[in-house]
């Protein structure tokens, strides 16, 4: 069935913001991360008299998602989203991430993931986070982001989605409301863009509770950090 791009692109910004604001627990903690940014680091501080500066690398993290459809190889950006990055470790380190599921797919939109086993049962969360998708980094095809419930700014827990297209009206506009403060995105696919694909691609249907999931469960085996 063929529908005009305006429609689409219309009921997939519906759909996004009611899978987020289902797919947030409410009330449910786990000791780990601490919401706040850490202070300047040793390289931010002002040069002694003399002293010679030399430029600190990115530290950029790396991980690998591997699913039922293949392989993500992913960086993450930890000197833009500190606070997103190492919220999303955590939850990786303790195990969290394995034996879920992408819980919704609109092709060409975006792939959320992070937050259900293959039962449809949530995993346990820990306390939101601040959102800080005034980053600079936006919405880009390939990039991963951060979800939350559309009404509240700071209320992202486990779950992410990756942009399977080009999504500027995810990126911050303002600070005034939810609405326009955005998605913060945190990191980027450098390996497996055919995968993310694959997902784009897949059969999807609508269950109870789960508006565009895929017919055939995708799965997140693992993630695991390899740099």
């Amino acid at each position: 069935m063929h529908h005009s791009t305006a429609w689409k692109r219309s009921w997939a910004v519906v759909a996004l913001a009611l899978l987020l604001a289902v797919g947030c627990n409410k009330g449910e903690t786990a000791p780990g991360v601490t919401a706040t940014v850490p202070g300047p680091s040793e390289a931010g501080r002002s040069p002694l008299p003399g002293e010679t500066r030399v430029p600190e690398e990115p530290h950029r993290p790396v991980v690998h998602i591997d699913t039922t459809l293949g392989t993500l190889t992913v960086e993450l950006d930890v000197d833009r989203a500190p606070v997103t990055v190492k919220n999303f470790l955590w939850y990786a380190s303790n195990g969290t991430y394995q034996q879920t599921i992408f819980h919704q797919v609109v092709p060409g939109y975006v792939a959320i993931a992070g937050g259900y086993d293959a039962t449809g049962q949530p995993r346990p969360t820990h306390i939101e986070i601040r959102n800080e998708a005034g980053n600079s980094l936006k919405n880009k095809r390939g990039t991963i982001a951060m979800a939350r419930r559309p009404d509240v700014i700071d209320s992202s827990t486990s779950q992410f989605f990756f942009n399977l297209a080009d999504n500027p009206h995810l990126d911050q506009k303002g600070s005034h409301s939810a609405e326009e403060f955005g998605y913060c995105v945190f990191g980027r696919v450098t390996d497996g863009m055919e995968v993310l694909d694959r997902i784009s691609s897949a059969e999807v249907t609508d269950k109870e509770g789960f508006p565009s999931t895929p017919a055939s469960p995708i799965v997140v085996k693992s993630i695991s950090r390899v740099k």
